[in-house]
């Protein structure tokens, strides 16, 4: 299951890039790939088929120390990554600088490739499927038999007139109605005399997605790492239904309470603060 589910991600990334080129669409949205993406080649090779971005997981897990033990939901990994054990933890040797490292070889690699392909930044690789070709004496014979000819139809060149830049045309996203009044109480916290602050009875619709975020930025911004004191602490006591993303990166110092029910990515990225969810 873990290597053989599910179709390749290039499939999915060259049908997307061409179907949204087709429809004039490209400009709007902002294509991402996921998937076993490690090295510089990797990134090359999905910008190439029409990737704007790229997602890593396993790689900087690794980085950080992972060994890949394959009991996460056990709360035993030995070396301090998938536990909450106070003893396991302390074993956890991973720091932020060997992620960064990692990042760093990434983007020189991909560098690399693009200095000899002639291209000036990464922007300029997205969707040139002319600079990719099928090998063709590859190790396994079987891919011999594979026809890539769809995959590899130059989305710009069947459209000229079309702009493929990913994420050119921003879309306005306005912040909730609930956290922008929140923001605009919460004021008087962030202010010299700041004391503890309580919102009771606010009522939350799943329009509301990834309430609590922006006001952890807010504090985050002002505070750093640390978050709120005690004295400054914020509560906030809601009902009704959470969109996605309820108090996401939520920051130390500010409790939520949700009386009902929220959507998926609960409380993803904690940092520090306090979430209660209950029906």
């Amino acid at each position: 299951g873990i290597k053989h589910a599910g179709l390749p991600w290039e499939l999915g990334v060259a049908e997307t890039h061409q179907v949204l080129t087709m429809n004039n669409l490209r400009s709007r949205v902002v294509l991402q790939a996921d998937g076993q993406i490690r090295t510089g080649r990797d990134v090359m090779i999905a910008a190439l088929l029409g990737a704007d971005e790229f997602g890593m997981s396993t790689a900087p897990l690794i980085v950080l120390g992972c060994t890949m033990m394959r009991k996460c939901h056990l709360n035993t990994c030995p070396v301090g990554v998938a536990t909450q054990d106070p003893i396991l933890r302390a074993k956890f040797e991973g720091k932020p600088e060997h992620v960064v490292n990692y990042m760093f070889m990434v983007a020189e690699e991909v560098r690399y490739f693009l200095s000899k392909l002639g291209l000036r930044k990464l922007e300029d690789a997205v969707g040139r499927t002319d600079l990719l070709y099928a090998s063709s004496n590859p190790v396994n014979k079987k891919a011999t038999m594979l026809e890539f000819g769809s995959i590899l139809k130059n989305a710009q060149q069947m459209f000229p007139n079309v702009s493929i830049r990913g994420g050119s045309v921003k879309q306005v996203i306005e912040l909730g109605a609930l956290e922008t009044q929140l923001l605009t109480e919460l004021e008087e916290v962030f202010s010299e005399a700041g004391h503890h602050k309580v919102f009771d009875n606010k009522f939350i619709t799943n329009l509301d997605r990834t309430f609590g975020t922006r006001i952890s930025y807010e504090i985050s911004k002002r505070y750093g790492e640390l978050g709120l004191e005690e004295s400054r602490s914020i509560t906030i006591n809601l009902k009704g239904h959470a969109g996605q993303s309820f108090c996401a990166f939520l920051a130390k110092g500010v409790s939520v309470t949700l009386e009902g029910d929220a959507n998926d990515y609960v409380g993803k990225c904690l940092s520090g603060g306090s979430i209660v969810v209950f029906p």
